[in-house]
């Protein structure tokens, strides 16, 4: 099967390893854009929406892990991380923050090939509808690029657990998390039993977004199984 004609991003400050890449890529079909930093790739899967990224880890304004772990705030888009740290914690730091795969530089072209077809053959099982770089319900509104949530126009000011919790509400918008999902996600498997964290959390993140905490429109309870955050009003 292939997927030639899908577009790569391909995040890498080294404008001969970009020119490598294109140039590799281009001649089997693929689309290419380019870009040298965190906020540019930000950027560009934003508004080009590719369907693929390979990404060097060491950036100029920032860390390739940071940026895999705030892209799967709002996008499942397919990364691998192509870099020159090989050591094994590298690559489990980068695969736990959401990469689906991980090539060591230097790499072989047709390794990298087989590397992106089993990739976006993954992505297309999946469906992502809720992956969106802005999300919108009522009188809230979450902007992921800016990691910036607000009500009625007015900016909140949340705690990084609260922004997580809502992060993954948003993610599955309109489908009901066990309080399980909750506590894996945001606490770890070993806290799968402690559902006060997320009683108390949820409380709090009520009381920034909801006009009315006591009667809430947005982040429902599911009696006996969790929470739902409804994608419109």
């Amino acid at each position: 099967m292939s997927q030639a004609g899908n577009l790569v991003l391909v995040v890498d400050d080294e404008p001969q390893m970009r020119k490598f890449i294109r140039a590799s890529l281009e001649s089997h079909g693929y689309k290419i854009s380019e870009a040298a930093t965190v906020k540019s790739a930000l950027a560009q899967v934003a508004s080009g929406k590719p369907d693929l990224i390979l990404l060097d880890l060491g950036l100029p304004d920032g860390d390739g892990i940071e940026l895999t772990r705030q892209l799967r705030e709002w996008s499942e888009v397919p990364i691998i991380v192509i870099s020159a740290r090989g050591r094994e914690a590298d690559k489990v730091e980068a695969l736990d923050a959401g990469a689906r795969d991980y090539l060591t530089k230097p790499f072989g072209v047709n390794e990298l090939l087989a590397r992106m077809r089993v990739a976006l053959r993954h992505a297309q099982a999946v469906t992502a509808a809720s992956a969106q770089p802005i999300f919108e319900a009522g009188e809230l509104r979450v902007d992921f690029v800016r990691r910036e949530v607000q009500r009625a126009g007015v900016t909140l000011h949340l705690t990084p657990m609260e922004y997580k919790l809502l992060s993954l509400l948003v993610r599955h918008a309109g489908q009901a998390l066990t309080h399980r999902k909750i506590l894996s996600e945001l606490w770890g498997p070993g806290h799968t039993t402690q559902t006060h964290y997320v009683r108390v959390q949820m409380a709090e993140l009520r009381k920034k977004i909801e006009a009315d905490p006591a009667r809430p429109k947005l982040l429902i309870t599911e009696p006996g199984v969790g929470y739902r955050l409804r994608d419109s009003i």
